[in-house]
């Protein structure tokens, strides 16, 4: 029954988090690449105030794997390096968080672009 709660829960986060999302493409002129630069900075700031760390501990993926989940680890790896680097850490400590969803991201865009003919549509 509780990992049946704990789907529930991320289900809920996660589609609450993209409902937002929707209804900005479908309500305002903000183009999607502005929403998800968006979405990147909430999380950052979320993180920042401390509003984030109980919706990523009480919904797990359904808070971590959208764009603000992106966002709050960027923050997160900041905050943890600078307390171990200093300053040097503003500067490394996202990067360092976030390496593998990022090599990961660009792994697989490759394996794709080798698979399917990339391209604009016409």
């Amino acid at each position: 029954m509780e990992i049946f709660l704990d789907c529930l829960y991320a289900f809920l986060v996660g589609g609450f988090i993209c409902l937002i999302g929707q209804i900005l493409i479908d309500y305002t002129k903000l183009t999607p690449a502005r929403i998800l630069v968006s979405y990147v900075v909430a999380g950052v700031i979320l993180t920042a105030i401390g509003v984030y760390e109980p919706i990523v501990k009480f919904a797990e993926a359904g808070a971590t794997v959208p764009l603000t989940g992106f966002g709050y680890s960027l923050a997160t790896g900041v905050k943890e390096a600078v307390t171990e680097y200093g300053f040097m850490g503003v500067l490394s400590g996202g990067l360092t968080a976030t390496s593998a969803g990022i090599a990961a991201a660009v792994v697989s865009g490759y394996l794709m672009s080798l698979i399917f003919k990339p391209g604009d549509k016409t």
